[in-house]
């Protein structure tokens, strides 16, 4: 099996908030990234397909590809966004890394099916800090 990945970066602001809770425990929770006025990353987002090279190409999938899915189906509609408030399928949702990767799974598995007949979405990193991130295989 041959894992192929590629990575891009955007930058979001987000809150961590439980509406059904009250102010003193979302901050005992969630300490400043339960900020009133939001805090922001630089996220790095790598997705890993696995597969089998094709014969033809020696690609598992074309990365120009790979990045242009990725982009228009992903960091457009998140970079430079308040994932709370201008994201669309973020909306009602927790907006934490977990919930944010498995929302990106969801739009990128059947986009990297239809544009790869040798492999299929893997894996989504995301990386929050340079030392704070989620994997996430679909499970």
């Amino acid at each position: 099996m041959i894992y192929v990945s590629r990575k891009e970066h955007f930058n979001a602001a987000h809150k961590l908030w439980n509406p059904h809770w009250s102010e003193e425990k979302n901050i005992e929770v969630f300490g400043p990234c339960a900020n009133v006025n939001w805090h922001g990353h630089n996220f790095e987002l790598i997705v890993t397909v696995k597969g089998q090279a094709d014969p033809e190409t020696g690609f598992v999938v074309d990365l120009k590809k790979l990045s242009s899915v990725v982009k228009t189906l992903v960091i457009d509609k998140v970079d430079h966004k308040n994932l709370n408030l201008d994201v669309d399928f973020m909306q009602g949702k927790m907006a934490s890394c977990e919930t944010l990767v498995s929302e990106f799974w969801k739009i990128l598995y059947p986009a990297v099916k239809e544009i790869t007949t040798q492999g299929e979405l893997h894996k989504i990193t995301l990386y929050e800090t340079p030392r704070n991130f989620v994997e996430y295989f679909g499970e």
